[in-house]
């Protein structure tokens, strides 16, 4: 092998298996123009700024009196904050940085399932599970086997019965910027069997996955979602080093060989929601996390075809969202939610995204 191919294999060596990569928090794609097929979509609102949060991640809870929530993770001030998801005020907020369960540290990942609130801390290593509507924290499960867990996903498999899926975007160097060897990638997704009950909850580890080869291992990682339907799960892979994209996995943890859109991202993937629309059809929708304006992506539910972009007038840099599809008050049809700038979050109604982007009218509530 000529010095040339031998400093080409070594370079591409390291990218496989030992890239130093950027903060997962990169504008990587700041002040980039939209997309140019992005169509406009203005906002319903967005919400009174609070650059102290850091919010990162949302979800939709819907009241027993029609009313809807809207639960952040705000990182960085280490509490939950509670919107109302029709007019955009902010209610309340939960928590604080401790130990304890109902306190948290650096929470980033949260679910909702019936009347349990799953919020997963990045630095407390946990996923801690709280009733609702009063935020009684009721048990955590992880500490043993997460190390920097941060996205969430429930599946109902049985009555009061998930499996619950985990990020877990461990990083190696004095700086914690450093990927893993190929070999520890297979623990970049981790799965526990959680049963609810009335008095209590609890949780069994079933163990973790992730592909492991330099063309499909799951470098950074964070947003994640499935679709028990198809047998389908989407992983946000993050890292710009390597092209973000969306992995498609299925339910039993096995890469099924294909990524869902080379080349589309321009900044990192992130959050990724399922719109479950009549007769089975539906989209998913994924995140473009630009500035200054974020691309929300939709994707066929079924073929993973891509069906078109949009863009608000304002929403920027977006990390999670929550899509909730029944009818609110102020959105028959539903309502798509974002983060906006990490400060304030941003609502989006789900009539005008089927109208301007000529969408299914099944997903019309």
């Amino acid at each position: 092998m000529s010095t040339p191919q031998r400093l080409l294999a070594l370079a591409l060596l390291c990218l496989a298996g030992c890239a130093t990569v950027p903060e997962q928090s990169s504008k990587s794609a700041q002040n980039a123009a939209p997309a140019a097929d992005a169509t406009l979509v203005a906002e319903a609102f967005i919400t009174e700024e609070h650059p102290a949060d850091e919010l990162d991640s949302l979800a939709a809870w819907p009241k027993d009196d029609g009313g809807l929530w809207v639960i952040a993770t705000a990182k960085s001030t280490h509490h939950l904050v509670v919107f109302d998801g029709d007019s955009g005020e902010r209610l309340r907020e939960v928590g604080g940085k401790g130990p304890a369960l109902g306190e948290f540290n650096r929470p980033n990942g949260i679910a909702v399932f019936g009347d349990y609130l799953f919020v997963v801390e990045r630095d407390n290593h946990r996923v801690q599970v709280l009733s609702l509507p009063d935020f009684k924290p009721l048990t955590a499960f992880g500490a043993d086997q997460l190390r920097s867990p941060y996205g969430v996903w429930l599946h109902e498999i049985a009555p009061d019965e998930l499996d619950v899926y985990i990020t877990d975007s461990f990083m190696e160097g004095k700086k914690f910027d450093v990927v893993p060897p190929l070999s520890q990638l297979d623990q970049r997704v981790r799965r526990y069997r959680v049963q609810l009950g009335e008095d209590e909850v609890q949780a069994e580890s079933q163990g973790s996955f992730g592909d492991t080869t330099p063309a499909a291992a799951l470098r950074i990682v964070e947003s994640i979602g499935g679709d028990p339907a198809n047998d389908r799960l989407l992983i946000a892979e993050e890292d710009t080093r390597i092209g973000t994209d969306l992995r498609e996995y299925d339910l039993a943890g096995r890469y099924v060989g294909k990524s869902l859109a080379p080349g589309r991202f321009r900044a990192q993937a992130e959050g990724v929601a399922l719109w479950d629309c009549s007769g089975g059809q539906g989209y998913w929708v994924a995140v473009d996390q630009a500035d200054p304006r974020t691309v929300f992506l939709l994707f066929d539910r079924a073929t993973l075809d891509y069906r078109g972009s949009f863009i608000g007038t304002a929403t920027g840099h977006t990390d999670g969202i929550a899509l909730h599809a029944a009818a609110t008050q102020r959105f028959p049809s539903g309502a798509l939610f974002a983060v906006h700038g990490d400060k304030a979050m941003a609502a989006f109604d789900l009539a005008d995204v089927v109208r301007d982007l000529h969408l299914d009218t099944a997903c019309l509530r």
